[in-house]
Order: C-alpha cells, then sequence, then structure tokens
C-alpha cells in the first residue's frame, strides 16, 4: 500500500462557519491528527486588480473598502498613500491626525470582529455581544463622516472627504475614555478560561524563524515574538510623533497572538488619547485643485465648483509616468499597493500586497501534527478575511 493511501482526506469547507469566509481547507488526516492541510482560495474572487486597472484612481478608492471590510479606513489610507507619493502631494496635518484617529479606530474595529468572531469559534459566546457593543460606536461615528458604516471611502487622494462633522469628537472622547475598561472586562472573561487555555496555549505554534521564512506580517509575526511594526519600522502620517509600544509573544502559539492583540487594543486606544490632543486646525485638503473635489456646499452654490467636481468625478485625473510602492500596518499586518503609471487616468498594472493571503500560506505549516479541532482555532487567530485573499 503506497504511503498516500495511508491518511484520511477531510474537506473543510467552503461552508464551514469557522473558515471566517468562503475557505475551503482539505485536510489530509491520520486519525485526527494532520498529516497535511492545503488551503483553497478563490470562492470569493472579484478580480479587484485587473478592475483597478480599467477604473480611474478616484473610482479606485470603492475597491478598497471591500478587500478587508472589517478595516476599511486602513485600505483606504495605504492606497491614498500610494497614489500621493507617485503625485509627489502632501497633505495638510489636520488631516494627517485625522487619517491616524480613523487608522487606529479601523484597528480596533478589525480587532474586535476578530475577538468576537474567534470567541465564538472556540465556543465563547458572550464575548460576541460584548465586542459588537464597542464596535457599533465606531461604525456609528464613521457613520457621521461619511454616511456608510462598513464602506466609508472616507479618506480620499489629497486628504479626506470632508472635515469632521459637529460632535463627533465628543463621541470619540467618550469612546476612548470608557474603552480600556471594556478591554479588561475581554481580558477577564478569557485570559485565564481554563477552556480558552486549553484551546490557544501550545497550540498552533510557529517560530520567529519560520515566520519571517514565510513572510508573516503583522500580530502574526509579533506573536512569535518578532518586533516589527510598519508603524514604527516606515512612518507615516506622523506615526513617528506617537507614543505607543509594539506588543510581541515569545512562543508564537495561538496564545501569544491572542495577547499580541489584546495589547494592540489598549495601545491603538493610546494612539487615540494623543491625537485627540494634536488635533490642530486648518484644511483638511491638499491646494491641487485638478485633483482635489471642492467642497461640497461650494458645489451647491457655485456653478464653476459644479464642472470642477463633475470634470474630476467622470474623467478623473492624470498621473504622471511611473512606478510606486507604498505600504501601511493594518490590523492583518503589511497592507502595500504597487502601482505603474502610463501617464493617463487610469493605472497601468495595479497589484495589492495582502496580508492575509501570506499569513494564510502558512497555515499548513502551522497545524501540521495538529488536531482537526485545532485548525478552527488556528485559523480564528492567524485573523484573516477572505475579501482580502481572494482580490
Amino acid at each position: 500500500m503506497s504511503e498516500q493511501k495511508k491518511y484520511m482526506t477531510l474537506n473543510m469547507g467552503p461552508q464551514h462557519p469557522a473558515t471566517h469566509g468562503v475557505l475551503k481547507v482539505i485536510l489530509e488526516l491520520e486519525g485526527e491528527v494532520i498529516h497535511r492541510a492545503i488551503p483553497v482560495i478563490g470562492h470569493l474572487h472579484r478580480g479587484v486588480e485587473k478592475l483597478g486597472e480599467s477604473k480611474t484612481y478616484i473610482q479606485n478608492i470603492v475597491y478598497t473598502d471591500r478587500l478587508d471590510y472589517t478595516s476599511a479606513m486602513i485600505n483606504n489610507l495605504a492606497y491614498c498613500l500610494a497614489v500621493e507619493k507617485l503625485m509627489n502631494i502632501e497633505v495638510p496635518e489636520r488631516a494627517k491626525v485625522i487619517r491616524v484617529i480613523m487608522s487606529e479606530l479601523s484597528r480596533i474595529a478589525a480587532h474586535l470582529i476578530w475577538l468576537a468572531t474567534h470567541a465564538l469559534d472556540i465556543g465563547a459566546m458572550t464575548l460576541y455581544f460584548y465586542c459588537f457593543r464597542e464596535r457599533e460606536k465606531i461604525l456609528d461615528m464613521w457613520e457621521m463622516v461619511s454616511g456608510q458604516r462598513l464602506t466609508p471611502s472616507y479618506i480620499r487622494i489629497g486628504g479626506l472627504l470632508a472635515d469632521l462633522p459637529e460632535g463627533f469628537m465628543d463621541k470619540l472622547k467618550e469612546f476612548v475614555d470608557t474603552f480600556d475598561a471594556h478591554v479588561d472586562e475581554y481580558d477577564k472573561l478569557l485570559s485565564k478560561n481554563p477552556i480558552w487555555l486549553a484551546r490557544t496555549k501550545d497550540i498552533g505554534i510557529i517560530s520567529a524563524e519560520d515566520a519571517i521564512s514565510w513572510g508573516l506580517t503583522g500580530p502574526a509575526l509579533r506573536g512569535s515574538g518578532v518586533k516589527f511594526d510598519y508603524r514604527k519600522a516606515q512612518p507615516y502620517c506622523g506615526y513617528e510623533e506617537y507614543e505607543f509600544d509594539v506588543p510581541v509573544g515569545s512562543k508564537g502559539d495561538n496564545y501569544d497572538r491572542y495577547l499580541v492583540r489584546m495589547e494592540e487594543l489598549r495601545q491603538s486606544n493610546r494612539i487615540l488619547k494623543q491625537a485627540i490632543k494634536r488635533l490642530p486646525e486648518g484644511p483638511i485638503k491638499a491646494h491641487v485643485p485638478e485633483i482635489v473635489f471642492p467642497d461640497k456646499d461650494l458645489v451647491l452654490k457655485n456653478i464653476e465648483a459644479l464642472i470642477h467636481q463633475f470634470k474630476i468625478g467622470c474623467g478623473g485625473f492624470t498621473v504622471p509616468k511611473g512606478e510606486v510602492y507604498a505600504s501601511v500596518e493594518n490590523a492583518k499586518g503589511e497592507l502595500g499597493f504597487y502601482i505603474v503609471s502610463d501617464g493617463s487616468s487610469m493605472p497601468y498594472r495595479f497589484r495589492i500586497k495582502s496580508s492575509c493571503f501570506v499569513n494564510l500560506s502558512a497555515l499548513p505549516e502551522i497545524v501540521k501534527g495538529s488536531m482537526i479541532a485545532d485548525v478552527v482555532a488556528v485559523i480564528g487567530s492567524i485573523d484573516i478575511v477572505l475579501g482580502e485573499i481572494d482580490r
């Protein structure tokens, strides 16, 4: 009998709720022990990268919302930074601070949905309601600034869609003042829970060397003890002026990845407190009229502003020839955009570096030798969103 016939093949997904999207994992088993795991992606493929080559630079912003749809604001930022780098645009200081605020709110929102669903996968239902209680407050704030809760498209090339509305800062301060106490609630529910410890400690271990070799980024990398964060290594939007720590694990198991994200919730809140204090007055758009939409109230009153908006919205704007890559630290790791311009109003090449895609590729290494039930816990611990993988 050949060696391959010793193993039983089991399909996990693509409908399994614990695969966090339309993911299929082919498991080769010896009893309940995993000999080999093969992630099968593509069920959600929408061709975003190819679509991006047939749309103007402005039109592409809405596609970024739909990548990691739990963290849309940071997706907007990564793309806009790439285009601004290509066009040598510097945004005003107020816009930079608001971008930091939106990015950290986005990171918290994404980590909350991770914690809620990861805990639910392992059998802890109460935390789901706790996390969504706080996440709703963030979505309320996004609705205030953009009119949208999940796909805001608020961060724009050259600045922002609009300035912060009246009442936003009050809501933000209220959220920031109470959030640390809520994180402590999550901590008390899970961190010493014996069932949680049994499902996460010493499960899904990947060493620092292997994590680097597989190209992991974000909490999945830092959980293995590698202290790397793009906000520190390659600061953008003035992150070098903020004080925050980069939490790391030691063993690289599910529990370390959990602890890293829990501390990141606190550190994001710490950044928000600083951003509130340093938010200056001033414009929220760069002074590049051929690229940036005029203010909406002006469009409603002035025919020239209306024509100006129509021209940018329908025809876009031309971008100098060249190529660029810009990346940010999103909730899952490195999110980067590579754009090649041929001098027209649409990208000649449009490619996305996805942290979820890279982190998922290491799943076979992480779960090898584990039990079937551990696959669910490991997928939850590396925190994937298929919208960013099947791009």
